[in-house]
């Protein structure tokens, strides 16, 4: 998994690159959790995710749940197959998907 973060504005965007699932969402976590106390707002972009497990989809929820009482949470350039996951879970009508 390769994670890229850019922290501007007070806007964290985080690119994902690879697999989200059991043996790499703790070290997004961890990426994650080292910056977004400086956030203001997140936007997860998932363009380059070639999967999306269960684990991810918890990871997902949480950091939904931590934006929503700042200025929010926004996931764009999702992936059919993600997509597809998202909208069987009930994630899309939770996510801000753009």
């Amino acid at each position: 998994m390769n994670i890229t973060k850019t922290l501007e504005d007070g806007i964290l965007t985080v690119l994902l690159d690879g697999k989200l699932d059991t043996g790499t969402t703790p070290q997004v976590t961890e990426e994650i959790e080292s910056i977004i106390e400086n956030a203001d707002s997140l936007v997860l972009d998932m363009k380059d995710l070639k999967y999306l497990s269960s684990a991810g989809l918890r990871l997902l929820l949480s950091l939904h749940k931590r934006m929503a009482q700042k200025g929010g949470m926004v996931v764009k350039n999702v992936n059919e197959t993600n997509m597809e996951i998202l909208e069987l879970t009930g994630f899309a009508d939770i996510l801000n998907i753009e």
